[in-house]
Parts: C-alpha cells; sequence; structure tokens
C-alpha cells in the first residue's frame, strides 16, 4: 500500500478546483506524467502570485481585458 497522494491529490492541495471537473477532466489530470504535474503546479503558484494584480486590473477596466 502506498501513501503517496494521486496527482488529484496534488492538485487540490495546490488549489486547483478538481471537484468542479467533470470525470473525464480529473481522469486526464489524474493520469499526468510528475513532470506534467510540477508544471502545472507551478504555472498556477505564478499565476497566483500575480492574481492580486490581474484582480485589480480587470476591477479598474471592468474585465474588459481579462
Amino acid at each position: 500500500m502506498t501513501d503517496d497522494p494521486t496527482p488529484l491529490d496534488r492538485l487540490y492541495r495546490a488549489g486547483f478546483a478538481v471537484d468542479a471537473l467533470t470525470t473525464e477532466q480529473r481522469a486526464v489530470l489524474d493520469s499526468l506524467s510528475p513532470d506534467e504535474l510540477a508544471v502545472l503546479v507551478d504555472i498556477k503558484a505564478r499565476l497566483d502570485e500575480v492574481g492580486p494584480e490581474v484582480q485589480a486590473h480587470s476591477e479598474i477596466a471592468g474585465g474588459a481585458l481579462f
């Protein structure tokens, strides 16, 4: 028995809304390789870092740009 988290567990812990995805989408994400998973988590982290700036721009521009 292994205690390693599944790709979906890791994505959930990284803040992805995996519960909102379809069964088919979850299956695709659950089949990601470790390298693919690392890239996806890294991209989300970088997007989250600039989240407040993007949100501020969308509020100022009324969401027209984003």
